[in-house]
């Protein structure tokens, strides 16, 4: 029976860990647990990357994560949380793009890794050992998925081009040459 069960062991295994990571970093944003900055400060670091106004995204941003992971941690509604977070970690993901790959270099590893792990979440189903499968999967159907994904990209889509055409307003005559 055991052997049954082991792909729902390792999706609990994984929502539990990327969920409970997740969960932390949004946690920062929204209230300055964990040595985090809180609204206010995440929103004054959200206005100097671009992200305007600052305090809303900040809060748009810790509210994928805290409330992403924990949706993902739960296994509820998880085709809209795993949208949700990947919407985020793209949006993050443009800030580190100009650093490279590499975390080590201030590049976009982890939040990739993030957001890809959250949408491999999303689109495969949190398994038997998550609210989804004790509701029924009435919020975990591919209508909601489907929904959820087109919806998170066309969000994430605005966002980072609306940071992209603030940064480039923003930036020196010389700089705006090309």
């Amino acid at each position: 029976m055991l052997l049954d069960h082991r792909k729902d062991l390792g999706l609990l295994a994984i929502r539990l860990g990327l969920g409970g990571a997740l969960f932390a970093h949004g946690a920062q944003k929204l209230f300055g647990w964990f040595g985090g900055a809180g609204l206010d400060g995440t929103g004054a670091a959200m206005e100097q990357m671009g992200f305007t106004p600052g305090r809303e995204s900040a809060l748009a941003s810790g509210l994928s994560e805290a409330g992403g992971g924990t949706l993902l941690a739960l296994g509820l509604a998880t085709p809209a949380a795993g949208a949700a977070v990947a919407g985020g970690m793209a949006a993050a993901v443009s800030v580190h793009v100009p650093a490279g790959f590499f975390a080590a270099n201030g590049g976009f590893e982890l939040p990739a890794f993030l957001g890809c792990s959250a949408a491999a979440i999303g689109l495969a189903g949190p398994g038997r050992y998550s609210l989804d499968h004790l509701t029924g999967h009435c919020l975990d159907r591919p209508g909601i998925m489907a929904v959820a994904f087109a919806a998170s990209a066309a969000a994430a889509t605005c966002v980072i081009r609306r940071r992209n055409a603030y940064l480039r307003a923003k930036a020196p005559a010389s700089q705006q040459s090309t």
